[in-house]
């Protein structure tokens, strides 16, 4: 875990959320605001835009100057939500993190996520996908085994009723789509597993 290349990782979390961005807005438009990839979309170009420097920083700093940089871009509920994860791990991580570090500082950055929402686990969010995936990097699983459970615990949000959020609001009428926060969730942690894995 010493040598990540943060550059390489911005740009391919940027590019598969810029590949997905329509997809992500269709299933926001199924229940939510429908801006959900264009938001997204937006906050990862901007932080792409100051890869160079971003890179330069030892980890943890630059996770909080991405964590900050979300939050100003991404808008909506998923600014804060995706803000927090990222800056939780930047103040949990050391700089050269090993394997059972990044476990943990991923566990309490997944429940700090938790606290900003004020939801949990089985309410259709990003926790659905955050959670499964902290599980698997803490049993040792593999990137591509950590992958697919993201991508499983996506598509396991489809017959929840949301509890949490926008979705909410319309009750029973949320049942069936798979929440667009867990699939933002599992495309960031495939394109970050893979590019680890590659690396």
């Amino acid at each position: 875990m010493s040598r990540i290349d943060l550059s390489a990782l911005i740009a391919a979390v940027a590019d598969t959320v810029s590949a997905h961005a329509e997809e992500l807005t269709a299933l926001d438009q199924a229940i939510g605001d429908g801006d959900h990839g264009l938001n997204m979309k937006r906050g990862f170009e901007a932080v792409r835009a100051e890869s160079v420097a971003l890179a330069e920083k030892p980890l943890p700093d630059a996770l909080k100057a991405i964590g900050t940089k979300l939050v100003m871009t991404v808008g909506g509920a998923s600014g804060p939500l995706f803000g927090t994860l990222f800056l939780t791990l930047g103040k949990e991580l050391p700089t050269e993190p090993d394997r059972t570090e990044l476990a943990a500082a991923f566990g309490k950055a997944v429940d700090a996520v938790a606290a900003r929402g004020k939801s949990q686990a089985g309410q259709k969010t990003m926790l659905d996908v955050l959670y499964p995936v902290q599980a698997a990097l803490a049993a040792g699983r593999t990137g591509a085994e950590i992958a697919d459970a993201a991508d499983t615990a996506a598509e396991a949000t489809k017959p929840l009723k949301a509890i949490r959020g926008r979705a909410s609001f319309l009750g029973d009428r949320s049942i069936g789509h798979v929440d667009p926060g867990a699939r933002s969730s599992a495309l960031i942690v495939r394109a970050i597993t893979k590019t680890l894995e590659r690396g």
